[in-house]
């Protein structure tokens, strides 16, 4: 997936970056509280710097373990809309399904099953089908 999100932007000559766990985000100026999101993508180079990222990436997508469920349910869903993130993908591979939050839509999250294409609402042209991924 990691791969996919930066051939994307690498073809649209995008200024951003796109880094894979483990990678620190620190969601407050203050760095004190992080986490590590699966996929974290930063348009603003100015958040980077030799820790991570400080402050909001714009895009985060989590894959989903026994151990991580509750944290990229509740905790870092909460967090990731407090901190400014604009589009959060939880990747459920029990479920066999993707939670989409647009956060900047202020709208329900969407739920898309894992056959159909995702469309990003923030990057216009990037679609993951993620059983197509996992071929």
């Amino acid at each position: 997936m990691r791969n996919t999100v930066k051939s994307y932007i690498e073809k649209n000559n995008w200024e951003c970056e796109v880094y894979p766990s483990p990678f620190a985000v620190f969601l407050n100026k203050d760095e004190k509280i992080y986490v590590e999101p699966d996929i974290s993508v930063i348009c603003d180079k100015d958040k980077l710097n030799d820790r991570g990222c400080v402050g909001a990436p714009d895009f985060v997508i989590e894959v989903v373990s026994k151990s991580s469920r509750k944290m990229d349910y509740t905790t870092k869903n909460a967090l990731y809309s407090d901190a400014g993130v604009r589009e959060y993908w939880i990747v459920d591979p029990e479920k066999e399904r993707t939670t989409i939050y647009y956060y900047e839509q202020d709208e329900a999250p969407m739920i898309i099953l894992f056959t159909q294409t995702i469309q990003s609402g923030i990057y216009e042209g990037l679609e993951i089908n993620i059983s197509e991924l996992l071929k």
